[in-house]
């Protein structure tokens, strides 16, 4: 298990998507993404060699506010982009449950 705890945030994501999210079994993951089946479509959300998280929408939202948030979504927004078009992909749960 990663250790991660998930945000509301997220979770009001996820269930926009129909999807369910729990922390990951994969210890270089954050969250897992799951269909209505029960069945693991995606692992999101890297995490450092050191154990610590990378950073999300909610997670700086949480900690630094607002525009710390927004800056920090725009530039991840900015770097992934196109990733979020291929549904069911990593990338397009990352972006719309992340961030």
């Amino acid at each position: 298990m990663s250790g991660y705890k998930i945000k509301p945030l997220q979770e009001q994501k996820a269930k926009k998507l129909l999807v369910t999210i729990k922390p990951s079994t994969r210890k270089n993951k954050k969250i897992d993404v799951f269909n209505k089946k029960g069945e693991k479509v995606a692992s999101i959300g890297g995490v450092y060699p050191d154990g610590r998280f990378y950073g999300d929408y909610a997670t700086y939202l949480k900690n630094d506010g607002y525009e710390v948030a927004k800056k920090k979504k725009n530039a991840y927004q900015a770097r992934h982009s196109g990733e979020q078009k291929k549904i069911g992909s990593n990338g397009f749960y990352a972006w719309y449950i992340l961030w």
